[in-house]
């Protein structure tokens, strides 16, 4: 099917940056054209009278298992807010809570322009999480998490043997990789190093490059965190990561807050890719990434809003704005331009996962992935005369995108969801969360 998009203001992000004013053409999946005018017959053409048309949007660190659980766990850090609500909360899902809780994340994300994630579930039944993003029509690297170490406390419910936690990746891997034309793509994911065996990292190091598959897990976020792992190992959090196989180009470390310069240099040198996840650092007050540092250096950042008990939305306009602002009173108002931000919500994105090659810009043959962004609010207005990163990153809002497509297919037009039904959707995670409080003994 063709769907032609015309009079548009296009941010390509392609290699020049170009902002073009035109048309922009879908053949099924891709983008087939991109001109001043496209005379084609489509079956379907929609005038976006000068709207901004953009790449969609890529968050590279998301909990689709934790959106029930919103507003439940506010004003605690890290350590807490995991032992105490996020950890019994997660190991209390059911198979239907678990699918309910993706399809409320996905709905938020459809909303505000995302089209692509990096997802960490729960420990088990991560299969309805899987389906629910194939149903929706999301894009995503997802995986199962990996928890088997049986001195960090953890509830029953998350509790896994090593073996296990490994054998359910494989299957789950073998079964799932590629499916929904490729959007779903598997990865391998331990929580982090405290909740991790040694046996358990190493052996997903091996696995990981027996079967070229990206690793994503969380690093450095928290100073008590990092505090643990000196004390278990004699070393900082990235080095023993470093160590055991699990920094290069494959492996995806959200936050990377509590760096010192040997870290920095390690993730650099290695390729690793890093997320920004500033929102969920904020609230949980576990600091402000040295980002503009680490890009100076040449690492690789994208960004996340991480889950919503710890962020309470998956904005990506906010995870822009706050981005860009954290960094400003500490190291002036040059730092974190705009435009930068911008590319690390698209173009490193699509980096950080391999797919810069088909994914985070707006050029011809590649995933017909993108969003429109009106510019028709009084926050927005005028518009005729400001840079338009400027106003995507400062001015722009989720309630602004009017239309979000995902591999040719769209899946939000005018606020409304199409691959969700958003009133028993609405039913059914009510009751989800309903029954997860009981088991946890809440309500």
């Amino acid at each position: 099917m063709r769907i032609l998009f015309k009079n548009a203001t296009l941010v390509t992000m392609n290699k020049q940056r170009e902002i073009i004013k035109g048309d922009l053409l879908v053949n099924d999946s891709v983008i087939e054209a991109i001109g001043p005018e496209i005379v084609v017959p489509a079956e379907r053409v929609i005038d976006l009278h000068d709207d901004l048309l953009i790449p969609g949007l890529i968050q590279t660190h998301i909990h689709l298992c934790q959106t029930l659980f919103r507003g439940l766990a506010d004003d605690l850090e890290l350590l807490d807010w995991l032992k105490i609500k996020i950890w019994p909360l997660e190991g209390a899902h059911d198979a239907e809570s678990l699918y309910d809780s993706a399809q409320l994340g996905i709905g938020e994300l459809f909303l505000g322009g995302t089209t692509t994630i990096v997802d960490m579930e729960t420990v088990h039944q991560t299969e309805h999480a899987f389906q629910a993003i194939l149903d929706s029509g999301l894009r995503a690297l997802a995986g199962k998490c990996m928890m088997d170490n049986p001195n960090a406390d953890i509830p029953p419910g998350l509790r896994e043997s090593t073996v296990d936690s490994l054998q359910e990746s494989v299957n789950l891997y073998e079964k799932y990789h590629g499916q929904g034309n490729g959007r779903l793509e598997v990865a391998f994911m331990p929580r982090f190093v405290i909740s991790c065996t040694d046996q358990l990292l190493k052996e997903v190091s091996r696995l990981a490059k027996e079967k070229n598959v990206y690793i994503h897990t969380h690093a450095s976020e928290n100073f008590g965190e990092t505090k643990k792992v000196q004390a278990r190992y004699g070393l900082r959090n990235i080095a023993l990561l470093d160590q055991v196989g699990l920094t290069g180009p494959n492996i995806i470390l959200a936050h990377c807050v509590w760096l010192d310069q040997e870290e920095m240099e390690i993730l650099v040198n290695s390729g690793t890719r890093i997320v920004h996840c500033p929102s969920s650092n904020l609230k949980l007050a576990s600091g402000v990434a040295p980002v503009p540092e680490l890009l100076k250096r040449g690492a690789e950042v994208s960004l996340g809003a991480d889950g919503a008990p710890c962020n309470n939305n998956l904005d990506c306009f906010v995870e822009m704005r706050h981005a860009a602002l954290i960094q400003k009173p500490l190291q002036g108002p040059m730092v974190m331009s705009a435009r930068q931000v911008f590319e690390m919500a698209t173009i490193a994105g699509a980096r950080a996962i391999g797919h810069e090659h088909d994914l985070g810009s707006l050029e011809v043959s590649k995933k017909a992935d993108l969003a429109v962004i009106s510019r028709e609010g009084l926050h927005t207005w005028p518009n005729g005369h400001t840079d338009v990163y400027t106003q995507l990153v400062y001015q722009v809002q989720a309630s602004d995108v009017r239309l979000t497509m995902v591999d040719g297919q769209i899946v939000m037009h005018n606020r409304q969801l199409l691959t969700i039904d958003v009133p028993r959707l609405k039913q059914r995670s009510a009751g989800s969360l309903d029954r997860v409080l009981k088991r946890v003994g809440l309500i």
